[in-house]
């Protein structure tokens, strides 16, 4: 059996094996009498999804749905949202999926109230002070991944389409009220599929854990997640039907998402644009550049990657095993090795450098990410290079 709990920690989430059963006493404790579950296309026929639908149609919550949202969710998505959710009358969403799903729901839930465009509340500064806090639908989140954690987050991410950029929509009270994560939810997700996942979790920690901003509490948090994920996610890779690891890697997604607080770095501020303009899986194109990412980055991170190398118990206790261990896992989990293989081309490298240095990650990096230190990198990583 896997690990059964209830954690408030930054929200309340129940953990634990056919949890999903919970999901009607989740929704009244949100204060939500009529959901609209959101998903994406990809998940709305799935049986996890229509037992779900069930279980709210039973308890008189009904059974409406909505799962226009694209893998990478763009901004017609939360219109078309937030048209079905009042149309329908909902005074809440079930958020259903993983990270697009649970980003268009977040979104989609925030937007309901709002008169503004989407785009006025994108995380700078203070602008998500100019959305109507009453306006804003609670949300009850059920991830049937482990990688984004948005489930525990403040934001979600959308793609512009006009220019082809992720933008990041932030509300403090964008954070969903109940989180249930059930690892049964996850057990049929294919090795692909939990391969990209289970390395965007790891990316968070790292690069959480590798940001020069002060933040100890979500470094300690990366470090424990990126051992979650050491020990969990090949065996979940290997066995879809691990239950224990699936539950380990649910935690690790949680605390990636918690962890990059800190900030993030170079992995995601060139992930993004590559994702965006090429509709790459995110947790996948963050894998293949973790590699190169690691090390550009190496002056200023190396002391502290010796560190983690130790708590991890990496044989190699150096960068170069750190290092060595990152290739191997990508290897274990047939990771393609260089931006090539993921079937995006070069032509537009120099875009990717200009929008990978613009991108809200690109400060969190521990080296400054300058316009030529993007193209080397994107470099390194379309030739393999490292």
């Amino acid at each position: 059996m896997s690990p059964v709990a209830n954690w408030s920690y930054p929200t309340a989430i129940r953990m634990g094996e056919g949890r999903i059963s919970e999901i009607a006493d989740a929704c009244k404790a949100a204060g939500i009498s009529k959901p609209l579950l959101i998903t994406d296309a990809g998940l709305a026929l799935m049986p996890i999804t229509t037992k779900t639908l069930d279980l709210m149609d039973k308890a008189g919550l009904g059974r409406a749905i909505f799962s226009d949202v694209k893998p990478n969710p763009i901004d017609a998505n939360i219109e078309a949202g937030v048209a079905a959710f009042k149309a329908g009358g909902h005074d809440g969403v079930v958020a259903f999926g993983g990270g697009s799903g649970l980003d268009a729901a977040k979104c989609v839930a925030f937007m309901a109230g709002q008169t503004r465009p989407i785009w006025d509340f994108e995380d700078i500064g203070d602008w998500w002070t100019r959305a109507d806090p009453n306006g804003i639908a609670p949300v009850v989140a059920v991830p049937t991944t482990a990688g984004t954690g948005s489930e525990v987050g403040r934001a979600g991410v959308v793609t512009n389409e006009e220019t082809h950029t992720k933008k990041v929509i932030f509300h403090p009270l964008m954070m969903p009220k109940v989180v249930i994560c059930d690892p049964e939810l996850t057990a049929g997700m294919p090795a692909k599929i939990t391969a990209g996942t289970g390395m965007d979790a790891l990316a968070h920690c790292l690069e959480a854990y590798c940001s020069p901003f002060y933040h100890p509490m979500s470094a300690g948090i990366g470090v424990e997640g990126m051992r979650l994920v050491k020990d969990a996610l090949p065996r979940a890779f290997k066995d879809g039907n691990d239950l224990d690891a699936r539950a380990d890697m649910m935690s690790a997604a949680a605390m990636g998402a918690v962890a990059f607080q800190k900030g993030l770095g170079a992995i995601h501020s060139l992930s993004h644009p590559v994702g965006s303009l090429y509709d790459t899986h995110h947790g996948l194109t963050n894998a293949v550049f973790m590699p190169y990412v690691l090390k550009f980055n190496r002056a200023e991170i190396e002391e502290r990657i010796v560190r983690l190398a130790g708590y991890l118990e990496i044989k190699d206790q150096s960068f170069s095993g750190f290092l060595d261990w990152v290739l191997a896992l990508r290897e274990e989990l047939a990771i393609p090795h260089t931006v090539k293989d993921l079937g995006v081309p070069d032509d537009k490298a120099d875009l990717i450098a200009e929008m990978a240095i613009v991108d809200p990650t690109a400060g969190g990096n521990p080296r400054e990410l300058t316009k030529d230190g993007a193209l080397e990198i994107f470099r390194n990583a379309y030739e393999g290079k490292l």
